[in-house]
């Protein structure tokens, strides 16, 4: 996802400001505490065999690709118009539930986003156009309903976050503030204008409100921020934003629990776009426990450093150095290793997207030394390819394993560019393997899941690569805003939900 570029000033006025969201934590915190919540696969809602592998996929890789390249040309449009991008493609994201602490209590579902910078969901009366065939929890989830007093003020510093190219006396112009009220910086019976987000192939308009929002029965946020959507074009579900945004869940917890707000995790549990592997929730860690830190750090955690972005700030960059397939290094390009002062380069770490996006020189380097590993003992699978978005893949004998070189990732180490840090991904988070054909004819078939971003001159002033959540699986996921870094650690997630439980 993402937003207008945010001036120092707008930072500095924010955390001047931030006592007025009045947000406080119904909750005991030490500094050994946390907060664990599920997170449900989407593709454990699907129903068995209602939808084929091959359109799976092809949705899949399409969406991700739509996210990517929505990122790389939204830089172009910003100034005319707040623009995020969302999670849509069905069986690829992961949800969370909240609860709007009304009477009575109304849940709702958004999908956890790493890549976006506020939190919204559907309010009633909601309408969601060119929905059709999407998951929609409204049908048993109907939108909540929320109180006249929940409104914020046009000259509030919340609603001159969520409209970022705007100053506070443009939006009480825009809410029709009378001019002597703007003059003397009095508009608190004004609300905040309704903002307009757009995204990758749909749309919403949304109203900055404040309410009560519980994320676990003992821990409740009063006056929490986020935008209320009545209308939506192809998204039924909300979005938790988890950037680094100043509206984001973690901005809004640190304002007044800097344990909570300022590390969290997750750990995905891998799926293979198998509905029965998602029965267990992946485990969402608010907060950091220090022995528990320490000894899994011990364990291989693996660290690299946050890049900050002069124009998108919201995303968590970190530096690409290069991918090993088996032994051999391929340097990635320059630009994945840092961020110009255009914000373009660097490579996004997102729970919303997918598949992993690369620019396409160094993708095209990537696929040609694994291909000429595996395509010279096993036949490619064109039509497959064609039917699914995913290259190279390649038919096998069902009698004997194919053999596929390992695939590391080397990023920038979390002390400077100088150290890298190597993050060997298991085989199944980089190769698919399933069955093609019908019963009379079926084959084996493996599939590297990875994708062209495009080409580099395309990808400037925008990130120039993404990891996306099916190369995340099986790891857990340290966002570590306090010493700004990522860190990376393999885990048996559905393991690590069981032993956090306990």
């Amino acid at each position: 996802m993402a937003s207008s570029s945010s001036s120092s000033s707008l930072f500095l006025l924010y955390y001047y400001h931030i006592l007025c969201f009045s947000l406080t934590i119904v909750f005991s915190v030490s500094e050994s505490s946390l907060v664990l919540l599920p997170l449900t696969h989407s593709l454990s809602k699907t129903q068995p065999n209602t939808t084929t592998t091959h359109h799976l996929l092809k949705s899949t890789t399409s969406r991700s690709a739509a996210r990517f390249r929505f990122r790389r040309h939204h830089h172009q449009h910003q100034q005319q118009q707040r623009q995020v991008s969302l999670p849509l493609s069905p069986g690829s994201d992961y949800t969370l539930s909240l609860t709007l602490a009304t009477s009575p209590p109304q849940p709702v579902s958004v999908y956890m986003d790493t890549g976006s910078d506020l939190v919204w969901f559907p309010c009633s009366p909601f309408e969601c156009i060119l929905c059709e065939g999407k998951s929609n929890p409204s049908s048993t989830l109907p939108p909540p309903k929320l109180p006249p007093n929940s409104t914020l003020s046009c000259s509030s510093p919340a609603c001159s976050a969520a409209h970022s190219s705007h100053s506070s006396s443009d939006l009480c112009a825009i809410a029709r503030c009378p001019l002597d009220s703007i003059e003397t910086s009095d508009c608190s019976n004004y609300t905040c204008p309704p903002f307009y987000y757009a995204y990758a192939d749909g749309s919403l308009v949304a109203r900055l409100l404040k309410h009560s929002l519980s994320v676990t029965p003992s821990l409740l946020l009063n006056d929490f921020t986020f935008g209320c959507a009545h209308t939506a074009l192809g998204e039924p579900i909300g979005v938790a934003g988890f950037g680094r945004g100043l509206l984001s869940m973690p901005a809004q917890l640190a304002a007044l629990s800097p344990q909570l707000g300022q590390h969290f995790s997750y750990c995905l549990v891998s799926h293979s776009f198998d509905s029965e592997r998602v029965k267990k929730p992946s485990p969402l860690i608010l907060g950091r426990q220090e022995k528990r830190v320490e000894r899994e750090e011990r364990a291989g955690f693996v660290y690299t450093a946050m890049i900050d972005n002069p124009k998108h700030p919201y995303f968590y960059s970190v530096g690409l150095v290069g991918i090993s397939v088996g032994k051999r290094n391929i340097p990635a390009p320059e630009f994945l290793r840092r961020v110009d002062r255009r914000g373009g380069g660097g490579m996004v770490v997102d729970s919303g997207t997918t598949f992993t996006m690369l620019p396409a020189g160094f993708y095209d380097s990537v696929v040609a030394e694994f291909d000429r590993r595996v395509g010279r003992v096993h036949e490619r699978a064109t039509e497959i390819e064609d039917k699914t978005g995913l290259t190279p893949c390649y038919y096998y004998d069902d009698k004997k394993a194919i053999v596929v070189p390992t695939l590391t990732l080397h990023f920038v180490g979390s002390g400077n560019e100088n150290t890298t840090s190597g993050v060997v991904l298991p085989r199944r988070n980089y190769f698919y393997e399933f069955m093609d054909g019908d019963d009379g004819k079926k084959r084996k078939v493996g599939c590297l899941m990875m994708m062209n971003g495009g080409d580099e001159e395309e990808l400037s002033g925008g990130p120039g690569a993404t990891l996306g959540n099916y190369q995340q699986q099986g790891f857990e996921v340290a966002y570590d805003l306090e010493n700004r870094r990522v860190g990376f650690a393999k885990r048996q997630c559905s393991s690590l939900w069981d032993s956090l439980n306990r």
